[in-house]
């Protein structure tokens, strides 16, 4: 490090990587992101995996209702994270969802790795009997990214709420069955 005389024993990592090259790197991860929203709401599943590194972390389940204590443990690994996202939108209940990641800051931490923080907007809908159930949710995504075989994949997400609007029976549609 220059400047400021004195030495630090903390581990830092320099970019090396041009301008130019920091510019694609940016742009890399703002594609791998897009993609999962894309990959998400589509409902392709045997995609959903590619856009993540092998030991992801995930910490939004149960963020939906705005409750951080009613968080989930974090799903880990790939197959672990797709699984349990195919559960909550293709499961025993289909939920429609559009997903909208607006205004990144991204962070180039080394050649390598990079943060990010997204504001997001996302709405589902799904059957609840005979009426339509709704959410509408908005907050953060916060991410970590890491350049794997040159390829920039996301290697930890975390979802901050906001603000969510939803119907009544928002609650009971993990709890019912597609014939009631």
């Amino acid at each position: 490090m220059s400047g400021g005389g004195g030495s630090t024993t903390e581990s830092v990592r320099e970019i090396t990587l041009d301008p130019a090259e920091r510019a694609l790197a940016i742009r890399e991860i703002e594609n791998v992101f897009a993609a999962r929203l894309r990959i998400m709401d589509t409902k392709q599943w045997d995609l959903y995996g590619s856009v993540h590194t092998e030991d992801v972390v995930s910490e939004t389940f149960g963020a939906a209702v705005g409750d951080e204590s009613a968080r989930r443990p974090a799903v880990v690994g790939r197959d672990a994270l797709r699984r349990a996202i195919e559960g909550v939108l293709d499961g025993p209940v289909p939920v429609t969802s559009v997903h909208h990641g607006h205004a990144p800051e991204i962070t180039l931490t080394s050649d390598t790795t990079a943060t990010g923080v997204w504001a997001m907007e996302d709405k589902l809908w799904w059957r609840n009997g005979s009426t339509e159930e709704h959410l509408h949710g908005y907050g953060h995504y916060h991410e970590t990214y890491r350049r794997v075989d040159g390829v920039w994949l996301i290697a930890y997400r975390t979802l901050t709420r906001l603000r969510v609007d939803h119907t009544p029976g928002f609650f009971d549609y993990r709890s019912r069955s597609p014939q009631e």
